[in-house]
């Protein structure tokens, strides 16, 4: 049971937000009582802690499952933004935006699980793509990672709407890749920006 209300509440989360939905919704939407929650959670604290794990557990495995599909490494970008665009296409409110706002320690025991695992995937997709003569050799791999973390999650964390941080991802990710890309990886972009749709 206490598995099923964590994968329940966090797709309420993501879909509605962490400060709009309340116990009391999430037991409505399994038809249990708010008492059944209570007895594997004794406050909403600990249920959106127990959920953001498991949200950034699912995440990377997506992401893993996409890396070991052997995309060149401009495609599998791509390939991540638009599984995050589906993760959160029926939600107005970022929900990192609001975990931030409401739930600050929480954000930040996110924030500190999500630098490592990040940095680590967008390190192995700049050697990648240097190997592959898509990016330039010449570049600062551990400076083009901490500009990329930075900016993106900067943005997911300060803006408050879904579609507008999704806007903003597809430029930040054309920005990055320009910046590091060969003739060959400015076609290859060139290719992906034609097919994606904000």
């Amino acid at each position: 049971m206490k598995e099923k209300i964590i994968s329940k509440a966090s797709d309420m989360f993501l879909k509605l937000g962490f400060k709009s939905i309340t116990m009391d919704d999430i037991a409505g939407e399994m038809c249990i009582s708010k008492k059944t929650i209570y007895k594997y959670f004794c406050n909403k604290e600990i249920l959106i802690e127990e959920s953001t794990a498991s949200i950034h557990k699912e995440v990377h495995q997506i992401i893993d499952n996409i890396i070991t599909k052997n995309h060149n490494a401009i495609e599998e970008n791509f390939e991540i933004r638009k599984m995050f665009k589906e993760m959160f296409k029926s939600s107005d409110n970022s929900p990192i935006y609001q975990l931030k706002k409401h739930y600050p320690e929480i954000y930040e025991k996110v924030m500190s699980r999500e630098i490592n695992e990040c940095n680590a995937a967008f390190e192995q997709n700049i050697r990648k793509g240097i190997q592959q003569g898509l990016y330039r050799e010449n570049i600062n791999i551990e400076n083009y990672i901490q500009f990329y973390y930075l900016l993106v999650f900067n943005i997911k964390a300060n803006t408050s709407s879904e579609k507008e941080a999704q806007k903003i991802e597809l430029e930040i990710l054309e920005y990055h890749t320009r910046a590091m890309a060969t003739p060959k990886g400015i076609l290859e972009l060139e290719k992906h920006l034609l097919n994606h749709t904000i």
